[in-house]
This record gives C-alpha cells, structure tokens and sequence, in this order.
C-alpha cells in the first residue's frame, strides 16, 4: 500500500501536452488504493489508513482529475461513495442516492465553500441570496436510511455504495432508538429517514473492559464496532450490542413537505427519533464559531464525532444547488485535525495487570497528539498485540480518540511491508513485579501469583477504590501505594482498617486533618455500596460490571455465589463454560474466602439483587438523563434509579415519564416540555427515590 503522503507528483500547466506515463500511471495507482481502503471501511469496517489519510490520496486524485479532464472516468472513487455491499444481506436500491461531503478543513475552505455556493445560485438566476445555514454534529458511525410506509418501518439500509445497500431491517428493529412506527394517526405515504448508527463511549469502553477481562480480543473503536453489530447475521448478537441512532436528515417523502431543514429535523424530534443539537446560522463568522465549540467540546462528548456538517438551510437553494459528483454542493464537512499521530515504537514493556495477565505498554518517540505530548500508550493486551502485528522499530499510529490513556492502533501500512523488521514481541518468562515463573493459559501469558504478586496487589487496590467499584473518593494511585510500601496494605480489607490508624497517619508528611476525615468518611460511606458493586470490586478474573450485575441478579449473595456449581454458574446472563468454571475456583480458594469473610466482618454488602431487579418507588417508571448535574454523575444517577426499580433510556418520546435535567440540558429538555413531560432537577430526583 503506498503511503498516505506521498511524494511531490509531477504538474503540468499545459493541459494540451500528452498526458506522461508516470502521471498516468500515478492516477491508476491512487484509484487502486482508494478502492481498496473503500472495501475496507465500508465492506469490512476495518480501516487501514485515517480519514486524513484517505482525504489525502483523494484530494490528489481530484487535482489530477481537475488538471486533466480526459483522465476522468465515471467509476473514479472521486464520483462514488464508498465500497460495494459486502453481500451477506439482501441489496437494496436506495430510492435516492446516499451522497458523500466534501470537506473543509480550516475557516478559509469554509468561506471558499459558501462563494462557489453562491455562483452555482447566481448560474441558476438566483442573485444574492440570503443564505441560511445549519451546523450540526457530524457523528463518526454507519450511515443508514430507515423507509416508513404507511407510518411503519418498512426497511432499513446501510449507505453501502451509495445507490445500493444492504438490507439489516431485523437488526436495526433490536435499537430502542429507532421507532417502529410514526406517532401520527395520518402518517405520510413515504417517509425516509436518514442518519447514523453508533455506540457511545461509555458503552464502548465497558464492552471492551468486560471482553478483556473475559480473556477475548478487545474492538478497536466504537465506529468499527458499530458497523460491524449492525451487520451481523445472528440478530441475538446485535441485541446484546449498545447500539445507537441519531437522525440527521430526510431523503425521500411522499405526502409531507418542508421549506427548511432545520423544520425536517424538528419534525423529527417530535416524532421520537434521536437529533443531535444544531443551530440555525446567517453569518459564515457564526459558522467557523460553531464549528470551533463542537470542536471545544470534542472530548467532553459520549460519542464520537470526527466534523461538523453545515447544510444550506434552504430546501429549494439546496436543490438548485445540485450535485457534483458524490457530494451535494449546499452541504460540507468541517473535518477536524486527526486524534492521531504517527511515531516510532521504541521498545515494548510488559506489566502485569490485576488478573495476572501481563500487560504490553509503548516506549514511543515523543510526539504531539492533539495538543498532548505521548511518550507511552498502552498497546492492550497481548492478544490483540500480535494480531496487529506491531513490533519494536515500527512506525506506528498512536491515537487519544476520547480515550484518557493514549493506544497504539497499529503499524503504518509502509511500516508493516518492511522487509527488515523485529522479531515479533513475546512476554517474558517472569513476572516483571514478583519474578514468578509466568504461564501460558491459552492465548494468555499470566503471573500465577495472584495475591502475592506486588504489581497485581497494586492493580487490585486500585480497581477496588475506583468509582465504577468502590467509589473511595481520596484513595488513589498515590496513596495506595504508600500504604502498600508502608505495609499498612496487604488485603483488600485492610483499607478498611485505616479508621484505626488515624493518628498515626495525622503523622505522615502531606496527611492534614480534614483531608484524613475526607478519605475516612468515603471508606465507611462505602459499606453502603450494593452487592453487585462489592462483587465487581473484588476483581474475580472474567467478572465485569455487567456480570457482576447480572451474577447478583440471579444468586442475591456471595455465599449462595460460592455454593453454585460451575453449571449453575454458567447459566447467568453472559457468562459461559470457561468463566464459570474460573469463578468457582477463585471462590474456592482459601484467601478468596478469607477476603470475602474480613470484607464481610467490616460491614460490606455482601447480598442484595442487583440494580433493576428489586421492587422499588420507580418501578415501570421510565427516565431519560440530561444535562450536567450538581453533585452526581449521569452513571451514579442511572444507578441509582435502576436501583429503585426504574428504566433509564436515551431518548424522549411519548413513553417517558420523567426528564432528570442538569446545566446545559439542551434539546432534550426542550422536548420534554413540547410532550408536557415531568421535569425533575436533582433534588426533585432525591426526592423521588425517597418515595
């Protein structure tokens, strides 16, 4: 594969002259590569190069094409969309094409954009126009259009090449998102939806987290994971995945009409489907400001965006507009700069994480990445090391991509046909923390010594505290292991001891009063974490959040947990043979025992079903969280109504009862008041839990 930036190519001012070889065999070579990273991204949604690669090669296509019409041909990638459909699912013919954007990557493209909008309107006789615009997130997922006859979801279709898709009607009717049918009593005769399929972050990293403590290859982020749920044959495996929707435009209708866009999008909301936040612009200057704020708020999101889309407001200017190749001209993409970098691998250190398993990190040459200088990203696991084959010497991609701690997504594809490469990498024969002989289980290398193994006891710890776990506000990676080198720390139930070494740690240099009262208090004020949460603390290899939870749900006790047979065990919601099998050996283990017996001595909970499954005063009650609250987290609010016996779901509709409403609420709670749904702050929501 060549590179993404490659050498200055040859330019000609004379378009008369023959066209040289080496330009036409360049052309030839650019349309090779860009259709073979179409089939990648679309087909197999596994892409090899970035986006600013891909714009790279394609923007070099399109000067050649420009400079030298005769080399332009209708099946340049300049003229399609993307790749073929893959041919697992039925191909569909889109009523209308599904186009691409053209992009802009600073306010000076931009600008250039709305002049040749301009002259493209004074061609069709329209002078001066006064131009609207709407700016939107541009979400980085699997386009999809949903067809509505009759009110009813007909089918829904992947983007696939642009003119035909594939059918994934039966896994698309898994999204609570998307609603099966129009909430109106006389709906259109055709009402197509258009918009994108997506995971949010959240959703992604604990899927991940619970695929890497289950001992299974981890995804590489959540726009290939989402392609690659929706289009999976099993429709069982599309449910379990946390897909979701944002609606962002209409195709073809028959039966309803809309001057603007903006009116199709508010449409849209009231009829249920998910819309992302946008604003209604007159003045280019307003424009480059929006798409600077997305771009403020980029990492503060729970999904993914990669842009900001602006689109002539205007329906009928949109349409006069026209298209020019794949791309409508009233509409463009404001990319942003990639989250990614490249660099080279200096050397690769193994650890060893909480479940024994050692653990690959990357010593890189320093290098900016959105505005942070990298020197170590963690290369996952060793699974997924040598599946993407990267080795010590490579240059590789290192990316933030909305992930606190910076990965190494692979080698570049010039780095991986290097002839002349390091030997693969291989874990070593001791642990890097105790020197215990390390062992092979499968796929896995792992240090046996799981409670005496000094880095496994830190990692522990510090999984034990952490909010998803525990929640020990005041005990972290510091002091842990200043308690863990002070020997005040061997147990996970010594932290529970603290309490009574409270003058002498008032003793310790950097301890003050109120500070030692703080983390004091969040120890005790963590006995009342439910049992789900104590089981997941504990950090039994293979037991996530999720099987914690459903593991609660269906044993109600450690003691009853410890008692069921590897069968019962593998029963549960999410938990197979192998893990099973796993559990009741861990919990069969005399220091398992003797932990779960001092942790039970110090007042946790140790019983108790999980968060949804009890009777509660929010039972049947169905909630949507918005906004930023004062003193809780959407997760810790989420928990605390499922703990009640309530729904949380993404979206407003007609089915919702109440709308919990922080700082910056947005459309959300804008839609609440437009249905005359209940409107609770956090107070109200306290309240409510309270009975």
């Amino acid at each position: 594969m060549a590179p993404a930036n490659p050498k200055s190519p040859p330019h000609l001012t004379d378009t008369t002259d023959p066209i040289p070889p080496e330009l036409a065999a360049r052309v030839e070579e650019l349309r090779e590569q860009l259709a073979h990273h179409n089939k990648l991204y679309y087909e197999h949604d596994d892409p090899a190069i970035t986006d600013a690669q891909y714009d790279a090669l394609l923007n070099e296509l399109r000067e050649y094409e420009a400079d030298h019409p005769e080399l332009a041909t209708p099946s340049s990638p300049t003229q399609k969309v993307g790749g073929a459909p893959a041919g697992r699912f039925p191909q569909v013919e889109h009523l209308q094409p599904m186009l691409s954007l053209a992009n802009a990557r600073n306010d000076e493209e931009l600008r250039a954009w709305e002049l040749r909008v301009r002259n493209r309107l004074a061609a069709e006789g329209i002078t001066d126009p006064s131009l609207e615009f709407v700016v939107e997130g541009k979400i980085d997922g699997l386009a999809m259009s949903l067809v509505y006859e009759g009110g009813e979801l007909a089918r829904a279709v992947t983007r696939g090449n642009g003119v035909i898709g594939e059918e994934v009607t039966p896994n698309v009717l898994t999204m609570s998102d998307v609603p099966t049918a129009l909430p109106v009593r006389k709906p259109p005769k055709l009402f197509e939806v258009r918009g994108e399929v997506y995971i949010r972050r959240a959703d992604f990293h604990a899927l991940n987290e619970q695929r890497a403590e289950e001992g299974i290859a981890t995804y590489a982020n959540p726009r290939n994971l989402a392609a690659g749920s929706i289009r999976q044959l099993d429709v069982e495996l599309t449910r379990s995945r946390p897909l979701s929707f944002w609606a962002y435009s209409l195709g073809v209708t028959d039966g309803i009409e809309f001057e603007t866009h903006s009116d199709q999008l508010a449409q849209l909301r009231d009829w249920g489907f998910p819309v992302n936040d946008f604003v209604v612009l007159d003045d280019v200057d307003q424009v480059v400001d929006a798409c600077n704020s997305w771009e403020e708020r980029r990492d503060a999101l729970d999904y993914e965006i990669d842009g900001a889309v602006i689109k002539l407001n205007d329906n009928e200017l949109m349409r006069r507009a026209g298209v020019a190749g794949r791309e409508p001209r009233g509409a463009i993409a404001w990319k942003f700069p990639p989250m990614e970098a490249k660099t080279t691998l200096l050397e690769i250190q193994w650890n060893v994480g909480r479940t024994g398993r050692l653990v690959p990190l990357a010593v890189l040459e320093p290098v900016n990445v959105t505005g942070v200088t990298v020197q170590h990203a963690t290369l996952h696991n060793e699974v997924d090391l040598l599946a993407k084959d990267i080795r010590e010497g490579d240059e590789v991609i290192v990316t933030r991509a909305g992930d606190v701690i910076p990965r190494v997504v692979g080698p570049t594809p010039e780095a991986a046909k290097r002839k002349q490469r390091a030997a693969p990498p291989a874990p070593p024969a001791a642990c890097p923390s105790c020197s215990t002989p390390t062992e092979k289980d499968g796929d896995w290398t792992f240090c046996p010594n799981r409670r005496g193994c000094p880095g496994q006891r830190f990692q522990h710890f510090k999984h034990f505290v952490h909010r998803g776990a525990m929640d020990i506000d005041g005990l972290g990676e510091k002091q842990v292991q200043q308690f863990l080198d002070w020997g005040w720390f061997e147990s996970l139930a010594d932290i529970y001891t603290l309490a009574d070494r409270r003058e002498e740690l008032l003793e310790q240099p950097g301890y003050k009063e109120t500070s030692v009262d703080n983390l004091l208090g969040s120890i005790e004020a963590s006995k009342q974490q439910p049992f789900w949460r104590v089981l997941f603390a504990i950090g039994l290899p293979g037991i996530g959040g999720v099987n914690a939870r459903n593991l609660a749900a269906r044993f109600g006790s450690i003691d009853a947990l410890a008692k069921a047979t590897t069968e019962e065990i593998a029963e549960t919601s999410g938990i197979g043979p192998i893990l099973a099998e796993n559990i009741a050996e861990q919990l069969a283990q005399p220091e398992e025992f003797e932990l779960i017996e001092r942790l039970r001595e110090s007042g946790l909970q140790l019983a108790g079903e999980a968060p949804g499954s009890s009777e509660g005063p929010l039972k049947d009650k169905t909630f949507v969280l918005t906004g930023s609250l004062p003193t809780m987290t959407r997760d810790q609010a989420r928990e605390l109504i499922e703990g009640a016996g309530g729904r949380v779901t993404s979206s407003v509709s007609k089915k919702t009862d109440y709308v919990v409403a922080g700082a910056e609420a947005g459309s959300k709670l804008e839609k609440a008041e437009r249905l005359e749904i209940a409107v609770l702050d956090e107070d109200q929501l306290t309240d409510l839990l309270a009975g």
